[in-house]
Parts: structure tokens; sequence; C-alpha cells
């Protein structure tokens, strides 16, 4: 594969803790609590929180913007440090970009916090282009980040392209774009059952498994 396109959040870096310790403070505003943490990491930490909010808590639009307002509240100021790059990540970059690959970002995560994330744990030098969903999340669809991701390949060969990530939106994004997805495991937010539901075409248990099938 030439063309390589990433999601962020439980595929190269685990967000987790930072997503769901804002979204608890966005819903304490709210007089809520969620006791059960896994309900928020597994309803919260991928799909759009414009998304999760109406999904999970049945808020109306002007609730949930108000909820995602208080999420950033938090998660820009604390949670977006609450995080870290997956054992073995930094690595694998160096080497797709030692390797000559276009390498590329594609997250509904807003591109500006994308883009603090990269440079905070020193990761941007290894992208060739980095797309993210607007703050305002009135464009963060997978498929529409991935598309606009593309569009900074001219003449990119779709044989010759991948969609990485780690949940059921990565892929049906990815194929609605023409790409196949490789589905990973090692974050530990999306499942197999997930992403074969989905019609992942290859699953990476680990790291090592997902060099092995960028790099052949």
């Amino acid at each position: 594969m030439q063309y390589i396109f990433f999601d962020l959040d439980g595929t190269l870096t685990d967000s987790g803790p930072g997503i769901v310790n804002a979204i608890s403070y966005a819903l304490t505003c709210f007089g809520m609590r969620e006791q059960d943490r896994a309900v928020l990491s597994k309803n919260f930490i991928g799909p759009p929180l414009s998304v999760s909010f109406p999904r999970v808590y049945g808020f109306s639009p002007e609730k949930t913007a108000e909820a995602i307002a208080l999420f950033h509240e938090y998660y820009d100021r604390q949670g977006i440090y609450e995080n870290r790059p997956y054992p073995g990540i930094p690595a694998l970059l160096e080497q797709l970009k030692i390797a000559g690959k276009q390498v590329a970002l594609a997250t509904s995560k807003p591109l500006n916090l994308a883009e603090r994330v990269l440079h905070h744990f020193d990761l941007w030098q290894y992208f060739d282009q980095v797309c993210g969903g607007s703050l305002d999340e009135s464009r963060n669809a997978k498929k529409d980040v991935i598309e606009d991701a593309l569009k900074a390949f001219p003449g990119c060969d779709l044989s010759q392209a991948v969609m990485v990530g780690d949940r059921y939106l990565d892929v049906e994004g990815a194929h609605a774009n023409g790409l196949p997805c490789i589905g990973i495991l090692y974050g530990g937010y999306g499942t197999r059952e997930e992403l074969e539901a989905a019609r992942a075409d290859f699953i990476a248990e680990d790291v090592g498994k997902l060099k092995e099938l960028l790099l052949k």
C-alpha cells in the first residue's frame, strides 16, 4: 500500500481517559452522572459527539450543542493531554515514512484538536496530510473526512490505498470512498464482532500485524 489513511482516537492514541472525563464533566453540569465509564468509552470514543449525545441520552439538538460546548470546556484545556500514543505506533509511523509511504490523518476529531495532539506527541512529522472535522461538528462524518483526505492526493490509486481504524464508522467511511479498511483491535474500543459486522477487509490484532499489512 502506498497511501495510508489513519484514524486518530483509539487507533494512534489512547484518548479514552480524556474523552470520558470530558463527557463526565458535561453530564455533571446537567446534574447527571454515568456510573459505568465503559458506557461512555463504548459510545463516545469514535462517533461524533453530535451523534452520541442524542443516541445515548436522548438530548435535543439544543441540549446537544450545549453538551458539546461543555465537553470542549474541559477537553480543550485538560482532557486532550489525558492521552498517549499506543506502544509501537511512533516507530511504525517512522518506518512508513522511511519506506516512502504517503500518510494522512482522517479523523472526525476537530482539526485544530487533532493537530494539537500530533504536535504534543511529536507525531506531526510523519504525516503528509492532516484532515479533521469542523469544530462545530457540521462536517465530521467519517466518509466526508476521508473524502477530504483523498482530495489531498490527486490521482491517488485506490488499489494502493487503505484506511486504518478501530470502529465501524471507519470501515463504513472507507468503503463509501472505495477504500479497503484495516480494523485494529489493540486500541481496546472496537471489537472484532463490530469490525467484522461492518465488513472490515483485514483485522490487525496488534501493531506488529498492522505493520505487516502496511509494509508487505
